[in-house]
């Protein structure tokens, strides 16, 4: 075994659903020891298909590596539980609408003052202040309300989804960012910090080139499609038997490309002269060009592309993807062992880290599974378990 980054690191994890559980299993993959705190009848994903033998694979799929423990939050008793956990935690993430964790007594400023060097994430879909701040905050909200489902989809037609809930997992990414920012600050100052991370910003945070396009231009950002919104070819075409995507947007990659799909008379056509240009006639640009590749299938252009060097691949499916053998190649799919479940599939660590790589070490925590070691080791004897277990605080 490697020594892990993280494995100094306890995470108290209040969050459900998605952006909360994913932010701290990315912490838990790196070797922070998270616990998940939830409610006596556990959070509701639990509930959510696909299942096996009973169990979620949704909760399974973002609540790896970690342990688990229930406690009735809304108790004296099952506040103090949680209140000596935070004196043992570096970080705190949490997802409910702002003020619930006033209510429940587990605010920053509460546990701040038991423990100063606590970090607290507070993850929401529209911040802690703002005009919205008090909103519930979904990621197909966060989509349409920052313009992402605006520009996603064939151009003249209706507003799409994103196919990904991408502003909940744009917002995990953001907010283990930012948690891990404010560990590397408390080295210097001793100090926690709260955090304050949001669907609504990770939206706009993302639309880099939306943005640029409208504060440089004026012009209102449309849909593209495949396409890119400021260099081209960079998009989808057809084949024969299907789709490929190709990057030739290089000056060097387009002529190349003419010439591959056997049309070296668009390289003296002033309408495709120059990027701009290509832009401008985006239409009349793809029609000559799926003229050429529909004549063969995907595999013999991919071939072609990938001789000269010019970036291509193939629109997989996800059976395809995730059986392809650089899926496998990379370990981004392997097998955890799940008490109930069995042998269940899981996504791999994205990042490969070469002296402290991240690594998966168990399935996701039955209900309460670690809630009498946890307890155990707070100090809490048997007969005080047992106690709190009749009276339903844990």
């Amino acid at each position: 075994m490697h020594a892990q980054a993280l494995d100094d690191i306890r995470v108290i994890d209040l969050s459900q659903v998605m952006a909360g559980p994913y932010c701290s299993m990315l912490l838990a993959d790196m070797g922070a020891e998270v616990i998940k705190v939830e409610p006596p009848q556990g959070e509701s994903t639990r509930s959510w298909p696909p299942y096996k033998e009973g169990e979620s694979g949704a909760f399974m799929a973002i609540n790896r590596n970690k342990k688990g423990i229930n406690v009735n939050l809304k108790t004296k008793e099952g506040q103090q539980i949680f209140y000596d956990l935070i004196k043992t935690a570096d970080v705190v993430v949490e997802n409910f609408r702002p003020g619930v964790v006033k209510r429940l007594g587990v605010d920053y400023d509460t546990l701040s003052a038991i423990n100063p060097k606590l970090v607290y994430c507070s993850i929401s879909g529209f911040g802690q202040y703002g005009p919205y701040s008090s909103r519930g905050g979904y990621d197909l909200i966060a989509q349409g309300m920052t313009g992402i489902m605006s520009v996603t989809g064939e151009p003249g037609g209706d507003p799409v989804k994103c196919g990904l809930p991408i502003n909940d997992l744009g917002t995990a990414l953001f907010a283990s960012y930012g948690i891990l920012t404010a560990l590397y600050s408390r080295t210097k100052t001793n100090e926690g910090q709260f955090i304050d991370a949001s669907l609504f910003d990770t939206g706009l945070a993302l639309s880099v080139w939306e943005s640029a396009q409208y504060w440089y231009t004026g012009a209102t950002p449309q849909p593209t499609g495949s396409g890119h919104r400021l260099s081209a070819p960079y998009q989808a075409f057809r084949a024969s038997d299907g789709h490929f995507t190709v990057g030739a947007d290089a000056p060097h990659h387009w002529k190349m490309f003419c010439e591959i799909i056997g049309r070296p008379e668009m390289l003296e056509d002033e309408r495709f002269k120059d990027n701009e240009s290509r832009m401008d006639h985006m239409e009349v640009f793809v029609q000559m060009i799926e003229e050429q590749t529909t004549t063969q299938p995907r595999s013999y252009w991919l071939e072609k592309f990938e001789e000269v060097g010019i970036p291509a691949g193939s629109i997989n499916t996800y059976p395809e993807s995730l059986n392809d053998p650089h899926t496998q190649a990379r370990d981004m799919v392997c097998e955890v062992d799940h008490p109930v479940a069995g042998k269940v599939k899981a996504l791999g660590i994205p990042v490969k880290m070469s002296k402290t790589p991240g690594s998966i070490r168990k399935s996701a925590p039955l209900a309460g599974e670690d809630t009498n070691s946890i307890l155990s080791e707070l100090g809490y004897d048997e007969e005080k378990i047992e106690s709190l277990r009749k009276n339903e605080i844990v």
